[in-house]
C-alpha cells in the first residue's frame, strides 16, 4: 500500500511521517473514515498502515498508550486509594463503545479506567491487538480526551489440556501472543495460569506450583521485551472464575512461590485476581434471565489488604461482574478492590437495541453453526444467551454499520451505563492520581513496529 496516496481529512502522510494538518477537520471526519478502514480491511498488513496513521496523530495530539503500573503500586503504598478501576472489555460496536467511555470519563474528570480485550475475545470479536488499540486511541481524538489510554490483554491462559500435552509449545504459544500485544500498545498484560492450580495435591504450594512457575517464567519473559521507560503492569491470578473461592492461604502460597521464582531480579505483578463467587456472563437460566450471584465481600476485601500490607499490590481484582445487581457496584470501593472487569453487560445492551432481522440473522447463524454447543436440557433461550458472543467477528461489519439512530441509541444506553458504573465505582477525580503519578511517554513507531516480524510472515502472505 502507497501510504502517500492516502487522502485522510486532516492529515497528511509523507513516507514514514504523519503530520497533523487541520486538527478540526481531522477530529471531525478524518479520524472517522480511518476506523471504517481498519475495521473493514482484512489484510493485516493493509490494517497495520490505518493503525500506524492513527498511533502517531494520537501521540502528536496528546493521547498515548500507557501502564497503569505506577499508579498501581502508589496504590499499594497506600498514596493512592478510595476507587476501583473498571476495566472494560469491548466486544462489538468497540469505536462508538470506547467513545461513550471518554464522554463519561470527561464529564467527572476520571483518568483510572482500562479498554481491554481478552485472549479469546480477540478471536470470536475479529480483533486483533494494533486494531484495538488503534479504535480505542481514535475514540480519544474523537473525543477530545488527552492523556494516558489504558489497554489491557486480559486473560493470557494457558490450557490445562495443552500445558500437560506440551508444556515447551504452550508457553511458546502464549509469548507470542504477549509480543503481539506488546508491539500493539498493550502495556497492561493479566496472566492467567491459575487454569494450573492442581486441588488434588496436599499442600498449597504445591497446588499453585504450575501456576507461580508460568506466571513468573512470563513475567521474565515481558520485562525481558518491553520498550525502554515502559514498566508493563502485570496481573496474576490465583482463582479461576467460576471454581472455588480464594482464600488468604492461596494468595500467601502463590506469592512466596511467585517471588521465589523470580528471584528478587524483576518487578512483579502489581495486582492479583481471585474467585469470589462470580462467573463469566452469569448464570443463565432457562428463560434467559440471569441468576442473581452473590459476591464474598470479605474474601474481596481481606486478600486486597494482604496484597497491599504483604505485597505492596494494588488489591484484589473481580471478574465476571457485568451482570451483578446495581446496588452490589458501590461496595468495590468499599473492600478496596483494585479492579473490577466489565463484558457481558456491554454486549448485553448492543443485543437488547439492535433490529430485530438482525438480531433473528444472528441467532440463526448460531443455531446453524454452534448447534453442536446446544447442550441436553438447555433452552433455546438459554443456549443463543450463552453462545451469541461468537457472531460477534462475524457479524461485525453488519454491526458496524448499524443505521445512525440506531448506533447513536445503543451508543447512549451505553453511555448511561459508564456514567453509572464510573460513580460507583468513585473514579471520578482519577485524572488527578493517574497525572501524579503515571508518566506520560510518547513512543514514536513505524508501521513494521506495530506487528511482530513472526506474524507477518505468517499473515501477510500476499498483501500487496
Amino acid at each position: 500500500m502507497d501510504v502517500t496516496k492516502l487522502d485522510i481529512a486532516g492529515i497528511k502522510v509523507a513516507g514514514s511521517e504523519v503530520s497533523i494538518e487541520n486538527s478540526g477537520l481531522f477530529a471531525s471526519e478524518g479520524i472517522d473514515r480511518l476506523v471504517e478502514h481498519i475495521v473493514f480491511q482484512k489484510d493485516l498488513k493493509k490494517k497495520s498502515v490505518y493503525a500506524w496513521i492513527i498511533w502517531e496523530a494520537a501521540r502528536q495530539i496528546g493521547i498515548c498508550p500507557a501502564s497503569i503500573h505506577d499508579l498501581y503500586r502508589a496504590m499499594g503504598r497506600g498514596e493512592a486509594s478510595g476507587f476501583t478501576v473498571p476495566a472494560m472489555n469491548l466486544r462489538a460496536l468497540t469505536y462508538d463503545s470506547a467513545r461513550a467511555i471518554f464522554r463519561a470519563a470527561k464529564k467527572i474528570n476520571a483518568g483510572a479506567f482500562i479498554f481491554e480485550i481478552a485472549r479469546s475475545e480477540m478471536g470470536y470479536t475479529d480483533q486483533r491487538p494494533l486494531e484495538y488499540t488503534a479504535v480505542c486511541l481514535a475514540a480519544g481524538i474523537k473525543e477530545g480526551y488527552r492523556g494516558p489510554v489504558f489497554i489491557q490483554g486480559d486473560h493470557f491462559q494457558i490450557k490445562l489440556s495443552d500445558f500437560n500435552k506440551d508444556k515447551n509449545a504452550a508457553m511458546d504459544d502464549i509469548k507470542k501472543l504477549i509480543t503481539e500485544a506488546m508491539h500493539g500498545g498493550f502495556y497492561n498484560i493479566d496472566i492467567d495460569a491459575s487454569t494450573l492450580v492442581d486441588l488434588s495435591k496436599n499442600s498449597l504450594d504445591e497446588q499453585q506450583y504450575n501456576n507461580c512457575w508460568v506466571t513468573s517464567e512470563l513475567t521474565k519473559y515481558i520485562r525481558s521485551h518491553e520498550e525502554k521507560g515502559i514498566t508493563i503492569s502485570i496481573g496474576g491470578e490465583i482463582g479461576e472464575v467460576g471454581s472455588k473461592n480464594s482464600t488468604p492461604e492461596d494468595l500467601h502460597a502463590f506469592m512466596k512461590g511467585y517471588l521465589k521464582l523470580l528471584g528478587g531480579r524483576y518487578e512483579g505483578i502489581s495486582k492479583i485476581s481471585i474467585q469470589t463467587g462470580t462467573t463469566h456472563g452469569g448464570v443463565v437460566l432457562p428463560d434467559g434471565s440471569v441468576a442473581e450471584v452473590k459476591v464474598d465481600f470479605d474474601a474481596l476485601g481481606s486478600l486486597s489488604e494482604i496484597s497491599r500490607a504483604h505485597y505492596e499490590m494494588a488489591g484484589a481484582v473481580q471478574h465476571g461482574a457485568s451482570t451483578l445487581p446495581k446496588e452490589a457496584f458501590n461496595k468495590f470501593p468499599q473492600t478496596t478492590a483494585a479492579e473490577i472487569h466489565l463484558a457481558t453487560q456491554f454486549q448485553n445492551i448492543i443485543y437488547d437495541n439492535m433490529p430485530q432481522d438482525l438480531r433473528d440473522e444472528i441467532y440463526g447463524w448460531l443455531k446453524d453453526n454452534f448447534k453442536s454447543e446446544w447442550k441436553g436440557g438447555q433452552t433455546e433461550e438459554q443456549f443463543l444467551y450463552k453462545m451469541r458472543k461468537q457472531a460477534l467477528g462475524e457479524f461485525k461489519h453488519k454491526i458496524y454499520c448499524l443505521e445512525g439512530d440506531v448506533k447513536n441509541s445503543i451508543a447512549s444506553k451505553l453511555e448511561e451505563e459508564f456514567d453509572f458504573l464510573f460513580q460507583q465505582l468513585k473514579i471520578k477525580n482519577t485524572k488527578k492520581a493517574v497525572d501524579k503519578f503515571i508518566k506520560l511517554k510518547s513512543v514514536s513507531k513505524k508501521i513494521q513496529d506495530l506487528v511482530p516480524q513472526d506474524l507477518v510472515d505468517a499473515n501477510f502472505d500476499g498483501a500487496d
